[in-house]
């Protein structure tokens, strides 16, 4: 017998306690979620094997994840932590571990009038929003300010600066994709202004 058969054996229990903790009929269960009555009693005593098809639906009925209806082991300590990074006045903590997918990053930029923009780039996505201060940021043509709760998204292929643009730090969070999976939050652009004499 696997592990898995051991894991598989308990989920019967599993359900029954749930659908009596909940105080529910196997009939009132069947119509909650589509499985018939006989199959939800032979999923309770064992006899019948639990699949995704009939676990996904129980898992709806009950408000539980799945995992507590397999008995899933405990995934570990969930924590980040992250090792500050800290690079030209800029000061970079990981927020997330997830090699190869989107990465977080909390950023912290104290002032520095004395620093010249430099723009660059490299390939990849990014979303970023401002949590306190003003966030200088040069991208592409457009030179903009960003003040706390506004974000952005942009291609990162396009030159790109950040700095703070107020005489106190920023403090942005940044969520980066190298796919360039786009998270669709936009900063509202400016209204362009008028020239004179229109």
């Amino acid at each position: 017998m696997t592990a898995n058969d051991d894991v598989l054996r308990e989920v019967g229990p599993r359900l029954r306690a749930l659908r009596t903790k909940a105080g529910t009929t196997l009939a009132a269960l069947a119509e909650t979620t589509g499985i018939s009555v006989s199959t939800l009693s032979r999923l309770e005593s064992g006899q019948r094997k639990a699949t995704l098809e009939l676990l996904l639906p129980l898992a709806r009925a009950y408000r539980v994840p799945l995992d507590e209806l397999v008995g899933a082991p405990p995934t570990g300590d969930p924590r980040v932590y992250a090792r500050p990074i800290t690079h030209h006045g800029q000061t970079i903590l990981p927020l997330s571990r997830n090699p190869g997918g989107p990465q977080a990053f909390k950023h912290i930029i104290a002032p520095d009038s004395r620093q010249e923009p430099d723009p660059k780039t490299h390939e990849g996505y990014e979303w970023l929003y401002v949590l306190s201060g003003r966030l200088r940021l040069i991208l592409g043509a457009h030179d903009l300010v960003l003040p706390a709760g506004e974000a952005a998204e942009f291609d990162t292929r396009v030159p790109h600066w950040f700095g703070s643009a107020g005489s106190g730090p920023v403090e942005f969070l940044t969520i980066f994709d190298q796919q360039g999976a786009r998270i669709h939050v936009r900063a509202r652009p400016r209204k362009a202004q008028q020239p004179e004499g229109q």
